[in-house]
């Protein structure tokens, strides 16, 4: 995955009709892209003060590419030493397409500015044999690892965060509830235009009938966003409030935090929401129910900003915003 190959950007195809083999083919085609040099003048140049490192981490059942940042060592002895630097574990947007690859501005500047340790999940992505109960257990177990194992990775585990951005944001929220039950403590979330709900109520929102087709065809990928989630049959219903022992609607509502059943003494969270984005309404109703339920929160919301801005920086003049915005809470948030 050295993500070195110049490539052509595929067009995107008809998700209405896509076969499997037609959809290996297209994000295959659609990563390379995200990964070559060309793509930089879109998805932004890294900071030359991180290293950037691809890394397999061995998970329960199979082992997991991981990509790394960390701060260039300087030679001046006290970065040289750094062995104990906060841990922020990043989850990239797409959900059936995307590449930690792309996250590569955001992330080298975290690594440098905070500094910390970035750690950037390659997570399954939905297929028809891939649902998203897969990427979320990666992501979580991407985390546990890693805060297990600090001091072989030169992290505070007292000090860790999660991220992410889109279906990446749906599962950092599904971590850091994780995180909650299991008795580890996060000190952050950060949730970029988060996807919070994959149920039948997934598109009942003012937002999602506003942006449906422009700025982007959004309706069309969320829809099939959808079907891949949960697999056939599950929640085939729509019904969100299904009888609790229907194991359809329950699975689907296992993936969707807008449903977890508690979301009291959960990490502070920034939630950053693009206004020009299908999924905006997601973003906002998270917050008003984080709120609700006494965990700290900041919404920020961008006017203007189209969906995926973040990754995005020389497309959208306010990336650059958000990423100062998300540095300076991470920073608050990790500091001694």
């Amino acid at each position: 995955m050295s993500g070195t190959t110049a490539a052509t950007r595929p067009p995107e195809p008809d998700l209405s009709t896509i076969t499997a083999e037609e959809l290996r083919a297209y994000r295959d085609a659609e990563n390379r892209w995200r990964a070559s040099g060309p793509a930089r003048a879109v998805l932004g140049e890294p900071d030359p003060g991180a290293e950037i490192a691809w890394q397999q981490v061995a998970l329960p059942g199979r082992d997991l590419p991981v990509r790394v940042y960390r701060p260039v060592p300087t030679g001046d002895g006290e970065t040289d030493a750094r062995t104990d630097l906060p841990l922020v574990v990043h989850v990239h947007g797409g959900g059936f397409v995307g590449t930690a690859a792309q996250c590569d501005w955001t992330n080298s500047h975290l690594a440098t500015q905070l500094p910390a340790l970035v750690v950037s999940v390659e997570h399954r992505l939905l297929a028809p044999d891939s649902p998203l109960a897969d990427a979320a257990d990666d992501g979580w177990d991407v985390l546990r690892h890693v805060v297990r194992h600090a001091a072989q990775w030169g992290a505070d585990p007292a000090r860790a965060a999660v991220f992410g951005e889109s279906c990446g944001a749906l599962i950092s929220a599904l971590t850091a509830i994780r995180a909650r039950e299991a008795g580890l403590e996060l000190k952050a979330q950060v949730l970029v235009n988060p996807v919070v709900d994959v149920t039948g109520t997934m598109f009942d929102h003012p937002s999602m009938a506003e942006y449906a087709y422009s700025p982007t065809r959004a309706l069309p990928q969320l829809r099939f966003v959808q079907r891949l989630a949960v697999p056939p049959g599950a929640d085939a219903d729509g019904d969100a409030h299904a009888d609790a022992n229907d194991d359809t609607g329950a699975r689907a509502r296992a993936v969707s935090p807008r449903y977890a059943d508690d979301l009291s003494g959960l990490a502070p969270a920034l939630v950053v929401v693009p206004t020009r984005d299908a999924l905006a309404d997601h973003g906002r109703r998270y917050a008003e129910q984080l709120r609700a339920a006494g965990t700290p929160v900041r919404l920020s919301e961008y006017p203007g900003a189209k969906h995926a801005f973040l990754t995005m920086p020389g497309l959208e003049p306010q990336a650059e915003a958000a990423q100062a915005e998300i540095l300076a809470f991470l920073r608050a948030a990790l500091a001694r």
